[in-house]
């Protein structure tokens, strides 16, 4: 295989530009050859008809030479080129070759230069793609997460981005979040993707659900413990559409694929009000609240002792993401028959 053949092949199976390829070629070559040569004057190009590089080198016509390295006879000039004249710089064919160090320099300069090429491209790609959500296969595991590929790309899916307890497994269809898209990699990895972030969940109604993707249905704000529960404030730009009604779907047609793409993490949809008693009752669902009371950044919250802990939820994660989703310190405090009683609905 000759070096037109390996460029070729570059291009076709890495999708690169064929005219950066030979500069990244050139370059490498030119490069050992100035190793060895740093004296002399040297050009390298790409001669497409017998698909090899040139090395040329510019030297001062003269009538006698003293340094061959730089200087060349007006006999020989004329040669190349009849109109030649002593005093002139005439380009002439480089003939002395390199040796295995060298070579081994040119191998690892192009190699690098392939490689900047290869991640210009991926960039170029997929950064209009950042913060979308993206579809992949499951390629492998490895210490750091999972490797997914998408098409001729291998994007990384991190350990710390992953859904608490999810098993993703080799072969398997994923989607995530495109949430970084680096010029340079990272590793091995120019493409960070997502499923443990809110963000992936707005973008997963986004795709699902077209009156949130056209800005009929708006996510005010949205919380989430990824693996426990997510919590979400929608709202709705016409009396006449119900926010949480259209993102749960007839039958819960709309919803069910987010849940499934979440597995066991529960989705609580939250109507936005701006009555913070009545979204601070609503933000403590399933639990049902008797009494709210707000006083700055606090709000009392009276409550029932069997709704206690559905308000609290498992390990404080109920209470913890209604608080994110209200920006306010919520604290519970049990009914006793003695206290007035002030319905929220």
């Amino acid at each position: 295989m000759n070096l037109a053949d390996v460029i070729e092949s570059l291009v076709d199976e890495r999708g690169l530009d064929k005219d950066n390829v030979i500069n990244a070629v050139c370059e490498g070559v030119l490069a050992a050859f100035q190793k060895k040569y740093p004296n002399s004057q040297l050009k390298v190009v790409f001669n497409k008809k017998i698909g090899e590089v040139e090395a040329f080198v510019d030297k001062t016509v003269v009538s006698s030479v003293t340094d061959d390295a730089v200087e060349i006879s007006l006999r020989r000039a004329k040669v190349i080129n009849p109109k030649v004249k002593v005093g002139d710089i005439i380009e002439v064919p480089f003939e002395h070759k390199v040796g295995r160090i060298e070579v081994l320099t040119a191998k690892q300069i192009i190699a690098n230069k392939i490689r900047a090429l290869e991640q210009a491209s991926v960039f170029e790609e997929y950064q209009s793609k950042e913060g979308t959500i993206v579809s992949g296969t499951v390629y492998k595991r490895e210490r750091t997460g999972f490797a997914v590929k998408m098409g001729e790309v291998t994007a990384l899916l991190p350990n710390e981005n992953l859904i608490p307890q999810e098993n993703l497994r080799t072969g398997y269809p994923v989607r995530a979040l495109l949430k970084e898209v680096l010029e340079v990699s990272r590793g091995d990895y120019q493409l960070i993707l997502d499923r443990g972030s809110a963000e992936f969940v707005k973008k997963l109604l986004e795709v699902e659900i077209p009156e949130v993707f056209e800005g009929v249905v708006e996510v005010k704000k949205i919380v989430r413990i990824p693996g426990y529960k997510t919590k979400i404030l929608v709202d709705s730009n016409s009396s006449e559409i119900d926010p949480v009604g259209t993102c749960v779907g007839v039958g819960g047609s709309r919803i069910k694929p987010i849940l499934k793409e979440l597995g066991q993490e529960k989705i609580d949809l939250i109507q936005w009000t701006d009555l913070p008693e009545v979204l601070v009752k609503l933000s403590l669902k399933p639990a049902e609240i008797d009494k709210v009371s707000i006083e700055g950044e606090t709000v009392t919250v009276w409550l029932a002792q069997d709704q206690r802990s559905l308000a609290i939820g498992k390990m404080g994660q109920n209470i913890n993401l209604a608080s994110r989703l209200v920006g306010l310190e919520i604290q519970l405090q049990d009914v006793t028959p003695s206290e007035p009683v002030i319905d929220m609905e």
